[in-house]
């Protein structure tokens, strides 16, 4: 019993090795960029290893935006300091700022899923479908908290506000990678856009 949990724990070792390399590599060179030859030589481990825990290339790289993704969701779940007196608009504009750090911390899910979207090439069916699941669990986080800051909006009016959202965020973390804008600073300002639609919206 004792081999076989030295062997499990020797594997999980080896999977997160192999997982940590590929996350670099990816963020370094993208998808295209991103071979097993290449997570072989950084993780230190053979072909024959990456391939005993990964399919291929497609499955590994699914993985990569599953373990981000992950951690990204357990950053935002870190509780944000807030003043006594915060108003809601505050609090809001607060809490976008933190999803603009953890982003810039822990970016490979949105980096390499918007490549693949971008790219529609049909040799990564996984990586993307794992990207567009992550990306409408998102989207219903986003939807059910505007559900509840703007309760006097139809679900239609707050759909518009979850693709705004959405679009918004993908363009500043574009701009993030392009080195225009810190993302935290520009989560503020979607904080800024999406209220002011918001009550453009209320308005009828």
């Amino acid at each position: 019993m004792a081999e076989a949990r030295r062997r499990r724990s020797n594997g999980e070792a080896s999977r997160q090795r192999i997982l940590d390399a590929a996350a670099q590599i990816a963020g370094e060179r993208g998808y295209e960029g991103t071979s097993i030859n290449l997570v072989s030589e950084r993780s230190g481990l053979p072909a024959s290893s990456i391939y005993w825990h990964f399919k291929d290339k497609d499955e590994l790289i699914a993985a990569v935006i599953d373990q981000s993704f992950q951690l990204w969701n357990e950053e935002l779940a870190r509780p944000v300091a807030l003043p006594d007196d915060a108003t809601a608009d505050e609090v809001f504009h607060l809490g976008l700022r933190h999803t603009g750090e953890a982003l810039a911390r822990f970016p490979d899910f949105l980096r390499l899923g918007l490549l693949l979207i971008l790219e529609q090439r049909p040799e990564e069916p996984t990586a993307r479908s794992r990207f567009m699941a992550a990306r409408r669990e998102t989207a219903g986080d986003v939807a059910r908290l505007y559900g509840r800051m703007f309760p006097d909006l139809d679900e239609s009016a707050r759909g518009q506000l979850v693709t705004l959202t959405m679009a918004l965020a993908d363009g500043l973390f574009i701009a993030g990678d392009a080195g225009e804008v810190d993302l935290d600073n520009a989560f503020d300002l979607l904080a800024t856009a999406v209220l002011s639609t918001a009550r453009t919206l209320q308005q009828g």
